[in-house]
């Protein structure tokens, strides 16, 4: 049996597309930039200060605006099984405490896939007189699920063939026993297959896994501190496709590669691996130069 045959056959609502949730209101601290930096592992000292928004902090004060668009478009009787496909931050300044951010969401589209489909929402952060922030493309994908169809738009690309060039930096991680609680309070992530063990094992998994985004965190300090000069400022873009799982425990290294400077931006690809396993892929940053 193929996977495009043995796929459940779902459904999608078009209605659900193109409609703006209601906005979300996040009120940004020092104490909570700070938090999150720790709960990461981020060396970087504005970020462990509190004096800047690390890049991936981003998704903190959107986590609830995000959600429900997906609940437009993808009945709720699916939702055991999707995962966090791809992320993609689109940088216009970083977050600063004392930031009182709007931040709304809407499904711009779906595809139907032989091993399953996705649902891409875009969601916008304003600061509170309307400037954008951040854009963010969130992949939604579930598992053996057919959609049938495509409707709608799809994320902007991020993946560039890799050149086979060296990597001009590789950055090692360690992923703590503790991590995902800490992650889990510091992000606002509930989700219980980060934090109870036997609900993981119930869902087939060996154990409690890593929440994505904290590994997306990892690979980020990664490229700032080796190529962006530990300057949240000038990260314009950074997108990931989530390859693989990663557990408490696990070592990881986030490999960069020089793709090539266009008007004063230079983008960089990377990956993260654990050993032989690629747990990050399509991994792209562009940095002002």
């Amino acid at each position: 049996m193929t996977a495009e045959s043995a796929a459940r056959a779902v459904e999608f609502d078009d209605s659900g597309l193109d409609v703006w949730s209601e906005e979300h209101i996040f009120e940004v601290t020092a104490d909570r930039m700070a938090e999150y930096a720790a709960a990461v592992n981020d060396p970087i000292p504005a970020h462990r200060d509190g004096a800047i928004g690390s890049p991936v902090f981003a998704i903190v004060p959107v986590f609830e605006a995000m959600l429900m668009p997906v609940l437009e478009v993808a009945p709720l009787n699916i939702f055991g099984r999707v995962v966090h496909g791809e992320q993609d931050f689109h940088f216009h300044r970083p977050i600063r405490p004392g930031d009182r951010l709007v931040s709304r969401a809407k499904a711009i589209g779906y595809t139907a896939r032989p091993a399953g489909s996705t649902i891409t929402i875009l969601v916008e952060c304003r600061d509170a007189a309307g400037e954008l922030v951040n854009e963010q493309y969130l992949t939604a994908f579930f598992r053996g699920i057919d959609a049938g169809r495509s409707a709608g738009l799809i994320a902007p690309t991020h993946r560039i063939e890799n050149t086979g060039d060296e990597p001009v930096a590789a950055v090692h991680a360690h992923v703590d026993q503790d991590q995902t609680f800490r992650y889990s309070a510091a992000s606002g992530d509930p989700v219980p297959l980060h934090l109870d063990d036997q609900v993981a094992k119930d869902a087939g998994l060996p154990g409690i896994i890593a929440h994505g985004l904290c590994t997306m965190a990892f690979a980020s300090w990664a490229v700032l501190t080796s190529v962006g000069g530990s300057d949240a400022h000038r990260i314009k873009r950074l997108a990931v496709r989530f390859a693989a799982l990663v557990f408490p425990g696990d070592d990881l290294e986030t490999r960069v590669r020089r793709v090539g400077t266009t008007d004063g931006v230079t983008a960089y690809t990377f990956e993260t691996v654990r050993g032989a396993d690629v747990v990050l892929s399509d991994g792209l940053a562009e940095i002002i130069e």
